[in-house]
């Protein structure tokens, strides 16, 4: 996934002009405009980085002159007190930029910070931890690069990448087996998912041999019956177990034997993680 894109300029274009509107009135009042010095850009609670090249973006789209260097990477643990970045320039523009900046670095680091806790829940076991498609409207491209930073795994990123066939598509197509039969038809080329949320549904999906199976909102009993079904038959189609994943089950149903646990609070719950910018120079 590329960090830098245009996509990404068009959003930080967007979040600048909704906080910056006409003008930074304070700023522009109380700075002078020549004035330069220098911030740090501090973590005060312990998490995982993430979005630190949006940043530098954030504050580069307000004042190309600004220097920004990054003093931890994406993926890297922070503690609490720890610089992630430091800020040069004109004082003005880092004021400027500051809320955008630190509003998109925050909630980046929540995403791989939440996803982290995951990743060391199952720590051991064959299972790896899926984001979703339950991401903020036009943030997904970063919240799935958080969930990376965070040693998750990306499943599709949209409606276009991969068939996964839900409950309501089994409905409209009058039942699983039928609804793999027209997926297979109509896209030779595509890896499908089809969801099972009982023994008797998973039975099906078996006999319709997809490419892999999701197990949703199962108890952990029904999840082991399933997995047992599932590898008898092949040891090729995917396991992947949803719905009512937490923190406090997730280990239970990684030693299940799933392939994949996709858990939407990466992105749909994950608190920000506290972080400030602080001027110490001039």
């Amino acid at each position: 996934m590329r960090i830098m894109d245009s996509k990404i300029k068009h959003l930080i274009h967007l979040a600048l002009s909704e906080d910056i509107g006409k003008a930074d009135l304070t700023s522009e009042a109380v700075v002078e405009k020549d004035l330069s010095g220098k911030a740090i850009i501090v973590a005060k609670q312990e998490g995982v980085l993430s979005g630190l090249a949006l940043a530098k973006m954030v504050f580069k789209m307000v004042n190309p002159t600004i220097v920004f260097k990054e003093l931890k990477q994406d993926g890297e643990r922070i503690k609490k007190g720890e610089k992630a970045a430091s800020v040069e320039g004109k004082i003005g523009s880092i004021l400027t930029a500051e809320r955008t900046a630190l509003n998109f670095l925050q909630r980046l680091c929540g995403i791989a910070t939440l996803t982290a806790k995951y990743v060391e829940k199952i720590k051991g076991s064959k299972a790896k931890i899926l984001d979703t498609r339950k991401t903020t409207p036009g943030l997904r491209i970063l919240e799935k690069h958080a969930v990376k930073a965070g040693g998750g795994e990306n499943h599709r990123m949209g409606l276009f990448d991969m068939i996964l066939i839900k409950e309501n598509h089994i409905r409209a197509a009058g039942g699983i087996s039928e609804a793999v039969k027209k997926a297979k038809s109509k896209c030779r080329r595509q890896k499908i998912e089809v969801e099972a949320r009982n023994l008797g549904e998973v039975k099906e999906a078996i006999q319709s041999n997809p490419d892999w199976i999701m197990l949703d909102n199962m108890k952990i009993h029904q999840m082991k019956k399933a997995v047992r079904m599932i590898r008898s038959s092949s040891a090729d189609i995917k396991i992947e177990a949803s719905g009512g994943v937490s923190l406090r089950n997730v280990r239970k149903i990684a030693l299940t034997g799933v392939d994949f646990i996709s858990v939407g609070a990466l992105t749909h719950s994950a608190p920000a993680l506290d972080m400030s910018l602080i001027l110490i120079e001039p």
